[in-house]
């Protein structure tokens, strides 16, 4: 029988707001995302995510610090990034970060990491656009060797050359993945992405924010045939997609139309779409990438994506804009209660 899919949940510490409709400061968005992953862990949510921004609508710019509370907290939950921007970081740093909280959380950690979709990063450490490509190419050849838990011999032109280095801490053996800790490559949408996951042998996760999930099947079949071509077997695939659970399909589409509606037009605004109609987020819920509706509904739509792509994982992105941390407790409630034991009997 096929091990169970793992099923996660993922925030970006969206900044939310309170009852009298003000936003939250900062601070106590960090609060509210800690107290969520305790309560994630309590449900049975197998794994908790925190992404990386630089902004002001997102809290957490530190995914590691916060999961690394949560896991003093938590018990048995996995805990990652959702994602860690690799391109503006050191490599070195990030795997020692992520190697502590393997260690403090009895070998609960992993890491995806990712070009990330938003470049607030890029100036904030001093790196140029223009070299977004061999950022992420150059540090993650270092981190995959990194991931060894050997001496570190690279030579590159983003960071100072190693020689026979060693990193501390290592990856701790006998833990419960035995001395690995598991990295994640974040892929939105680029070929040459998933093929750089195969190549260093990495899991993939698919960043879908929008449109007919299986639309990433050609994504799933590269990935596939370049393991074949590699002769080894296929690492799991996961998907990352926004989503949201209330008790009916009604009251969970009319809780987050407005917020998820001002989050979308917020950030699209940057990017030049138009702001989003009731019909667009309905055509989402229905037909799309948007799993919004009854722990039923959800339920049946992950399985669905779960099921036509062949996954291992997937991870819902419950926090949404504004969305109340009232709510999002909720959501969990019902994720980890009600969802997640009906989508392992559909995939069964």
């Amino acid at each position: 029988m096929a091990n169970p899919i793992e099923l996660g949940l993922d925030t970006f510490g969206d900044i939310t707001a309170g009852p009298d409709g003000r936003p939250h400061s900062h601070a106590q968005v960090i609060r509210d995302v800690i107290e969520e992953g305790m309560l994630a862990d309590q449900v049975g949510v197998d794994a908790f995510g925190v992404g990386e921004h630089h902004r002001a609508d997102f809290a957490v710019s530190t995914p590691d610090v916060v999961l690394a509370v949560i896991a003093g907290r938590t018990k048995r939950i996995w805990l990652g990034s959702a994602v860690t921007v690799l391109s503006s970081d050191d490599p070195i740093r990030v795997f020692q970060r992520f190697s502590t909280l393997n260690a403090a959380s009895n070998g609960r950690a992993e890491v995806t990491l990712g070009r990330g979709s938003f470049i607030e990063s890029f100036p904030l450490f001093g790196y140029e656009l223009s070299d977004y490509e061999k950022l992420f190419d150059e540090k993650l050849d270092l981190f995959a060797a990194l991931l060894k838990n050997e001496p570190v011999t690279w030579h590159g032109t983003t960071r100072p050359s190693l020689d026979n280095q060693r990193v501390f801490p290592p990856i701790e053996q006998g833990t419960l993945r035995n001395g690995s800790l598991r990295t994640w490559i974040g892929v939105g949408g680029s070929p040459e992405s998933v093929v750089r996951a195969a190549r260093y042998d990495l899991p993939l996760m698919l960043a879908i924010i929008g449109g007919d999930p299986k639309r990433f099947l050609p994504y799933v079949d590269l990935y596939q045939h370049a393991y074949a071509q590699l002769g080894k077997p296929v690492q799991p695939i996961g998907v990352h997609s926004h989503g949201y659970v209330a008790a009916t399909d009604a009251t969970a589409r009319e809780e987050l139309w407005p917020d998820y509606k001002r989050m979308r037009d917020r950030i699209g605004a940057e990017r030049g779409w138009s702001p989003m109609t009731r019909a667009e987020f309905d055509h989402e819920a229905d037909h799309g990438s948007l799993y919004v509706g009854s722990p039923e509904t959800v339920a049946r739509r992950i399985a669905a994506t779960a099921k036509a792509l062949g996954l291992s994982r997937f991870d819902m992105k419950y926090s949404a804009g504004t969305l109340s941390h009232e709510k999002i407790m909720r959501c969990i409630a019902l994720y980890g209660e009600k969802v997640m034991p009906l989508v392992r009997a559909m995939t069964a």
